[in-house]
């Protein structure tokens, strides 16, 4: 799934091909990806300019200039492509906008959606979500305020989009990872050394991710020189050798998440 490096990098793509252009034309494919009826659905799209894309969470949020709002989420195995005719993934398309210099594909959205919402919606869609660990705002002493009555395990909690946004199973193990600590660890057991380790190797892994275009691999265009250069340190590394201590890495199921981690360093 789709997680805060991931969908900053698409923030990113999507920002410099689609922002200030007009949709021209809109296909909807399936009904149930959308929130109101196909045919106002298209007609509040059509020929509406996209001011700009921003992120919240894992979520994307498309700005028209008729003050609506797209709202994305692409849930387990959504994917969005940038091209033409000529380019376009063989795979189903849930809905297609089209613009001047390219149509925009929304792919495996079985579980995800694309909503038009207006502000006051769209506030009510995000308003149970915590804060983004990259705002600046989000400091060691804030981040010791957010930790103080938590009690429940570093993975769990790192999961939890009303404690943090964005971060998934994939990166909240790499954070526990580079923080040396396991993540069935639970908060109030962690000292003072390892809970600034932890705040530091958020920001480290996530700023990482970013950098290096996310984890997943499907491209943004027939010509992506980004997306999918994080390569990951234990997420779905089974039976491989972890990177400091060479013992192989082992999978464990928490609260029935997928969890990779080292038995050996992470304590």
């Amino acid at each position: 799934m789709p997680e805060l490096p991931e969908m900053e990098t698409y923030k990113k793509l999507l920002n410099e091909k689609i922002s200030g252009n007009v949709i021209s034309h809109v296909i909807v494919n399936r009904e149930k990806t959308i929130n109101i009826n196909v045919e106002p659905f298209q007609q509040q799209l059509l020929n509406k300019k996209v001011l700009q894309v921003k992120r919240r969470a894992k979520h994307l949020i498309f700005e028209l200039d008729s003050g609506m709002n797209l709202l994305l989420h692409l849930m387990l195995g959504g994917w969005i492509y940038f091209g033409n005719e000529q380019d376009e993934p063989d795979r189903t398309k849930q809905v297609i906008l089209s613009f001047p210099e390219g149509n925009l594909y929304f792919i495996g959205l079985r579980l995800g959606y694309l909503h038009l919402l207006n502000p006051q919606q769209l506030q009510g869609k995000l308003s149970e979500i915590g804060q983004e660990p990259l705002d600046p705002n989000f400091t060691y002493d804030s981040f010791l305020q957010l930790i103080a009555s938590r009690r429940g395990m570093l993975k769990t909690t790192l999961i939890n989009q009303s404690f943090l946004a964005g971060i998934g199973n994939c990166y909240s193990d790499e954070i526990c990872f580079q923080a040396k600590l396991k993540p069935t660890n639970k908060f109030n057991d962690l000292n003072e050394l390892q809970t600034k380790n932890l705040y530091h190797s958020i920001i480290t892994i996530l700023q990482s991710g970013i950098q290096q275009g996310g984890y997943m691999d499907s491209p943004f265009t027939n010509n992506d020189p980004l997306t999918g250069g994080y390569r990951t340190l234990v997420y779905d590394k089974e039976g491989q050798p972890c990177p400091r201590c060479n013992t192989p890495i082992i999978l464990e199921h928490v609260s029935s998440k997928k969890t990779f981690y080292c038995r050996i360093c992470q304590l």
